[in-house]
């Protein structure tokens, strides 16, 4: 089949969950003989011809990548970016477009009108994060109502999702989660000489660094927590910097936490194989591959207990009331206190998930919706 993807910023890339399971799939895809493309795009500073240069293509493990150069006009390049790569694919000679979130699914309308076959998945209900303005809000509110009248088919990630697609449209979706790759388990090497980390003298939160991650209660939590462990925040922000200043002012008078940045490669091995404990105290989700990889890597995850998160951790992990900062308060010091229990879900966690969630089985799952007519 010939295949387009549209709605990552960049692959290959771990900015977010979503370049993440594009890249899986559309590599997966790619081995298994299908002709994929990946419409990217960059935002770039300036009008100039050279700047926004439009079409560049190259290819990445086998799968067709073409970066699309967009200005960068705040509130408005990402949705020219998934016009751009929709206009581009509606000529493509596609069997199949398959767009990511909810933004970029406003322009599912075009190639259906045009007979062309199109999947959406549903990463998250984005319209839910407390980081989008009015204008924003709506304007993702009205891409998921355009992917429930009008796609073919809807992935959604968890039976939460599920639920409130038949609750909200009346809409039937197929519940295909992310996937996980066998993890490359590394001793605290680099983390030890960059931050000084060692083998479960830290607590671990990686992701983005955004408002909706719970980040604020974390630290509030962590900062009353009589231990002798680290706080590791790891990630980067998008368009949220004054919230990263913000927790950083926080957390500036205990030398215990500790912001690293965003970090891949080695150093992301690193870190997950070396935790004591892994925290995600999210307050919204879609699927978070974070915590698949946490899990993958033999941790102790605690979870806000929102239904994203809590199908995820199954009886392999530990939950505290989303939003109450006492509850994660105590629960974290519970665990600190008692490695026994720590311990009890180390190996369980990592044989659960990885037994469970199969990029390869996710990529044949999501070629089945494709192919059907």
């Amino acid at each position: 089949m010939k295949i387009a993807m549209i709605g990552q910023k960049q692959v290959p890339s771990r900015a977010g969950g979503i370049e993440v399971a594009v890249e899986a799939l559309a590599v997966r895809m790619a081995a298994l003989g299908h002709d994929v493309t990946l419409y990217n795009y960059r935002k770039c500073p300036e009008r100039t011809k050279d700047a926004c240069q439009t079409g560049k293509k190259w290819d990445y493990k086998g799968v067709h990548i073409r970066e699309l150069h967009i200005p960068n006009i705040r509130g408005v390049s990402a949705v020219l970016g998934s016009l751009a790569a929709t206009i581009c694919a509606v000529f493509g000679k596609y069997d199949c477009i398959h767009y990511h979130a909810e933004g970029p699914a406003a322009m599912v309308i075009l190639p259906h009108l045009l007979g062309i076959r199109t999947i959406v998945t549903i990463h998250g209900l984005d319209w839910q994060r407390s980081k989008w303005g009015k204008v924003a809000t709506w304007y993702l509110k009205h891409g998921e109502k355009t992917a429930a009248v009008y796609a073919d088919e809807i992935i959604v990630l968890s039976k939460a999702q599920k639920q409130y697609f038949l609750d909200t449209y009346n809409r039937h979706t197929v519940l295909i989660p992310n996937g996980i790759d066998k993890p490359v388990k590394r001793e605290a090497n680099r983390i030890r000489d960059l931050w000084g980390l060692e083998r479960d003298n830290y607590i671990l939160y990686l992701g983005r660094i955004v408002p909706e991650k719970g980040l604020e209660s974390l630290i509030e939590a962590f900062l009353q927590v009589d231990t002798e462990k680290k706080l590791v925040i790891a990630g980067g922000f998008s368009d949220t910097e004054a919230f990263y200043k913000k927790i950083q002012t926080m957390a500036k008078c205990d030398s215990r936490i500790l912001f690293t940045g965003f970090v891949s490669g080695e150093i992301l091995d690193e870190l997950y194989s070396n935790s004591y404990l892994y925290c995600l105290p999210s307050e919204v989700e879609g699927m978070p591959i974070s915590l698949l990889e946490a899990m993958s890597y033999g941790n102790c995850c605690l979870c806000s207990d929102i239904p994203e998160c809590a199908e995820v951790i199954g009886k392999f992990g530990y939950l505290f009331q989303k939003g109450s900062t006492e509850d994660l308060r105590r629960t974290l010091q519970r665990l600190c206190r008692l490695p026994e229990l720590v311990e009890e879900c180390r190996v369980q966690a990592s044989e659960y998930v990885c037994g469970r969630y199969h990029w390869d089985e996710i990529t044949k799952e999501t070629l089945k919706l494709y192919e059907k007519r």
